[in-house]
């Protein structure tokens, strides 16, 4: 018979093997699932069509800027069965320019065009391939309504623009227009920077939810199809318009922002996924509150905030009040947290403050790369900064940060435009930069900004001139900085003297000027830090020491994107 002792150490030794076994899984599982979605998320540009930044320019015509919009009033009826939509919508804008005798929307030319009225009165139209040229035969007053009455099957662009799908044995139904593919399913004047307010009303079958941006102002029945009626507050641009139907069920939360201020969380999810999606939605009432404490109040607060599930396999949108987030990413285990928290800053960077161009686009994702760093520093302390800024380093080599050309939504514009944010913080202290952010969305909220803007106020607030970091790191620069370092050091009577060398090698950009840590660590255990200052190619710094270096480490805290080689 076998010692009942030793069968109970037996299995008590088998229950911390698996315990270990499942903890160690579970860690690279998650790693393995960031890794995917990244590769997802960055391989989604291919993709594209027509994505080149000098495309863009030409898609949107220069009689475009002569209207400012200000209201799209847009109602829709859904046809799944026929993978068709009826469309009824009217523009409000003011006229800038009143010598105009043409006015021009974006469209494509796929939909079938039933009346146009300008002010009431029925106009001429040419359509062409992405534009609805108007051309009426009257004097335009201050202001105009611009109604388009049309129906037909949206084409499906970019990352799947408008979707016709179904989901739990139903119709599911939902957009994606970042950058300009709002045109497929919609006229308008289909630029980032000309916001206006919304009321999206969408008609489809009673068994149906409709989720939108803004806030559910009614929803009414006719017949067997229901109405569900959502309208802004605040200015949106139209890429950040969106609507999601289908057998959506949800669930959601009150939120106190740092004004005293209530704020809805409204979460939308399929039936099969309501129970992952209360799990790994449950933290946004923390995201908010740092974000909050680190940006200022949320945009949006007479609105809401929601994140509803669609079936998009690359990852996440950030919808003006509305994330959407595809179903591979809803796995009750907090995977994908970094994906929710991205979208959620996306309302301060990019929603709020929205990029004037799409050579711009690094302030949207940059900034809400960033974001996701300051909320786990925030949450965990220094060392959580440096490890997700670890995750982050790449070479970078396929073009600069401003005006990307073709790779708009390449892992330059995420990630290494995240780090050009850490090293401006470097450069600025981070008291300054923690100032720096609070002003730049102060002064751009529900506005829209530039690169160009954003230098400005950094020079303002730090009293610098910083024309050789965004020259080598945001409009010229390409890649990273790749350093050769080497140091020695020699006895001089009682004290030490260290010579470290600093030589760049790369050759994407000359020289490179930037502030670099410096750690020795001595032979009796005890570390010291310096800073200097590396402005030319080859550079070399002596320091006076007590003790003698065993160990020399080029910034230890992980604040330059550069690739390090020590040649000693």
């Amino acid at each position: 018979m076998i010692n009942r002792t030793k069968v109970f150490f037996l299995i008590l030794l088998l229950f911390a093997f698996s315990v270990i076994m499942t903890v160690y899984l579970y860690n690279r599982f998650s790693i393995f699932l960031e890794e995917d979605y990244i590769s997802n998320s960055l391989s989604a540009v291919e993709i594209y069509d027509d994505i080149e930044t000098e495309n863009l320019e030409k898609y949107n015509p220069k009689y475009q800027r002569d209207l400012d919009v200000l209201l799209y009033k847009i109602n829709l009826e859904l046809f799944p069965d026929e993978k068709e939509i009826s469309g009824d919508v009217t523009i409000r804008a003011k006229v800038l320019d009143k010598s105009i005798n043409k006015i021009v929307l974006n469209l494509y030319d796929n939909m079938n065009i039933r009346e146009i009225k300008v002010n009431k009165f029925n106009v001429n139209y040419i359509q062409r391939e992405r534009t609805l040229e108007i051309s009426p035969n009257f004097s335009l007053e201050d202001t105009i309504d611009v109604r388009v009455i049309y129906s037909g099957s949206p084409q499906k662009k970019g990352f799947g623009s408008f979707n016709f799908d179904t989901a739990s044995g139903k119709p599911f139904i939902y957009t994606l227009n970042e950058p300009v593919y709002a045109s497929t399913w919609f006229p308008c004047v289909d630029l980032p920077d000309d916001k206006a307010l919304a009321e999206i009303n969408v008609k489809a079958d009673s068994t149906l939810t409709t989720v939108s941006n803004g806030k559910l102002i009614n929803v009414k029945k006719e017949g067997n199809k229901t109405i569900y009626e959502w309208k802004t507050v605040y200015p949106i641009s139209t890429y950040l318009i969106t609507f999601i139907t289908g057998n959506l069920k949800s669930f959601g939360e009150k939120y106190y922002s740092s004004a005293g201020d209530s704020l809805q969380l409204s979460y939308f999810a399929l039936p099969n996924n309501l129970d992952n999606a209360k799990k790994d939605f449950a933290d946004h009432k923390k995201y908010l509150k740092v974000f909050e404490e680190l940006f200022g109040p949320y945009p949006f607060l007479k609105e809401k905030y929601g994140v509803a599930e669609i079936l998009w396999k690359y990852g996440a949108m950030e919808n003006q009040t509305i994330t959407s987030i595809g179903s591979n990413f809803i796995s009750g285990r907090k995977f994908f947290s970094d994906m929710l928290i991205h979208e959620l800053a996306h309302h301060w960077w990019g929603n709020s403050v929205g990029p004037k161009t799409w050579k711009d686009i690094w302030l949207n994702e940059g900034f809400a790369t960033y974001s996701e760093a300051l909320y786990w520093e925030k949450e965990s302390g220094i060392s959580a900064l440096v490890s997700t800024m670890r995750s982050k380093k790449g070479d970078f080599n396929s073009g600069t940060l401003y005006n990307p050309q073709i790779s708009l939504f390449s892992s330059t514009i995420y990630n290494k435009g995240a780090w050009v944010l850490h090293m401006l913080r470097r450069e600025m202290g981070s008291e300054m930069f923690f100032e720096f952010l609070k002003e730049y969305y102060k002064t751009f909220a529900y506005k829209n900004a530039d690169t160009y803007d954003l230098k400005k106020m950094t020079e303002k607030i730090s009293g610098k001139k910083l024309d050789y970091f965004f020259d080598q790191w945001v409009f010229k620069g390409e890649g990273i900085i790749d350093i050769e370092f080497s140091w020695r050091v020699e006895k001089t009577g009682k004290s030490f003297s260290s010579q470290l060398f600093i030589d760049q090698l790369q050759n994407g950009y000359d020289i490179y000027k930037f502030p670099v840590d410096i750690k020795f660590i001595f032979e009796d255990g005890t570390e010291s830090l310096e800073q200097v200052r590396v402005d030319s190619r080859k550079s070399s710094f002596i320091f006076g020491l007590n003790k003698k270096p065993v160990e020399v480490i080029l910034d230890p805290d992980m604040w330059l994107l550069a690739k390090i080689n020590i040649s000693n």
